[in-house]
């Protein structure tokens, strides 16, 4: 008998990323104290954000009949996701004085990492 994977939620990827900025802001505590653990939390921040985005454009897509519609939405969504992230990153860097760009850098990463690892964790099989 075959056996379904389900796929991650959004909400489950997202609570997943979140959980990964706690994790990475301790650290970042214990590392260096409280401006380290902002560092963490901004490194957070810029990969969480632009997925809130684009979770959030691609869950009020209208036109899911309409192929194209649905592919250039998809696309859309994607490039304001691109966009935003290199404004984040524009807006920390011109406006935040950061005290570890290891460790900003690291827990962006790291946020990347569990977003992209986040079917892995979450994956439940069901059966049919």
């Amino acid at each position: 008998m075959a056996r379904r994977i389900r796929r991650p939620t959004v909400r489950r990827i997202l609570l997943i990323q979140l959980m990964t900025l706690a994790i990475m802001a301790g650290v970042g505590f214990l590392l260096g104290g409280l401006a380290d653990a902002k560092a963490a939390v901004l490194g957070c921040a810029v990969a969480v954000l632009p997925n809130l985005y684009f979770s959030w454009q691609v869950l009020h897509l209208e036109g899911g009949r309409n192929a194209r519609k649905a592919v250039s939405g998809f696309y859309r969504a994607e490039a304001g996701k691109f966009s935003l992230t290199v404004a984040l990153f524009a807006l920390v860097f011109a406006a935040v004085p950061l005290s570890n760009h290891a460790l900003f850098f690291g827990a962006y990463v790291v946020t990347l990492c569990a977003y992209w690892l986040a079917p892995l964790l979450s994956m439940h099989r069901t059966p049919n």
